[in-house]
């Protein structure tokens, strides 16, 4: 039986299951199509596309993280587009 997924993150607790950390850090991403319960309009769809990122190593800092998603965004939609990351 197959069932359409909400979100991306139970590939992470698999990865997480099954690396070996004697083996060096871990990173990986998880890109996948997801469905959310919503009506379709022009700003919203109920199937669109999610990507995740884990890493796990000694000595990573949030400038890691943000200097990897300045980058992502940029390769997926170019330079005319600023990146603008805000706290929640």
């Amino acid at each position: 039986r197959k069932f359409m997924r909400t979100q991306t993150s139970p590939m992470q607790a698999r990865t997480l299951e099954k690396h070996d950390f004697s083996q060096g850090p871990l990173k990986m991403i998880s890109p996948g199509v997801v469905y959310r319960r919503d009506t379709d309009d022009p700003t919203h769809s109920h199937q669109f596309h999610q990507v995740e990122g884990l890493v796990i190593d000694k000595h990573i800092t949030m400038a890691d993280l943000k200097g990897t998603l300045q980058v992502l965004a940029h390769e997926l939609f170019g330079d005319k587009f600023d990146v603008r990351l805000r706290p929640t």
